[in-house]
């Protein structure tokens, strides 16, 4: 595993590639972002932009979701993995949210992981992307790219992968180092046949310790 010192540099230099990158989930608010993060779990998110126009558009608020139900939602998102388990979820959440929080998405962690169907990743990019919390999202992009530099070591969980960065970075660079390891995982550091060796800079740091 990587130093500190060269963990972080090889963080910045994957950062530095991806100097504005942003979620391409689309959405206009932050119970679209919700709901979209959720159902891209085991999926893709250009997959999940294929259905959100429309689902969206019969569907906008937690209130008109929350008035209909999980089976007037599952048609919308049929072409998605595990839709049925999905039109529950937000049928669920759209309820909890009128229930509990006035129809608005809360921006405490606490509270974003009571709802039906969110866990601590889909917490973290809500807290990230629409509140700007220095929250640090991991999904399997980051977790093989950090895997892949040492960053961690190769049986490293979710969550010291998020551990590991979040005490290498300051706060402001967590939204950014998120969302350029992800782009750098899909288009350089793939699952098979990684392409970062077009880019030595990486490499240029060495300095290791023993896995942890």
């Amino acid at each position: 595993m990587l130093s500190d010192d060269c963990a972080r540099y090889v963080l910045r230099e994957i950062m530095s590639l991806y100097p504005n990158a942003q979620t391409i989930l689309k959405y206009h608010n932050t119970y679209e972002l919700l709901v979209a993060v959720m159902l891209s779990a085991q999926t893709t998110d250009i997959a999940v932009n294929k259905v959100t126009p429309a689902l969206f558009q019969r569907f906008p608020t937690p209130y008109a979701a929350a008035q209909a139900s999980a089976e007037e939602i599952e048609p919308y998102l049929k072409s998605i993995g595990l839709y049925r388990n999905k039109a529950k979820y937000m049928y669920e959440i759209s309820c909890q949210l009128v229930d509990r929080f006035a129809g608005q998405v809360p921006n405490q962690r606490k509270d974003l992981e009571s709802l039906s169907g969110v866990g601590r990743k889909t917490a973290s990019v809500v807290l990230s992307v629409a509140f700007k919390e220095p929250a640090f999202p991991v999904d399997t992009h980051i977790s093989r790219v950090c895997k892949h530099h040492k960053i961690v070591p190769a049986k490293a969980t979710v969550r010291q992968v998020e551990d590991r960065v979040v005490s290498l970075l300051d706060p402001e660079e967590l939204h950014q180092a998120h969302h350029a390891l992800i782009f750098f995982g899909r288009e350089v550091c793939h699952p098979r046949n990684p392409e970062c060796h077009k880019y030595p800079e990486l490499y240029q740091c060495q300095e290791e310790i023993p896995d942890k």
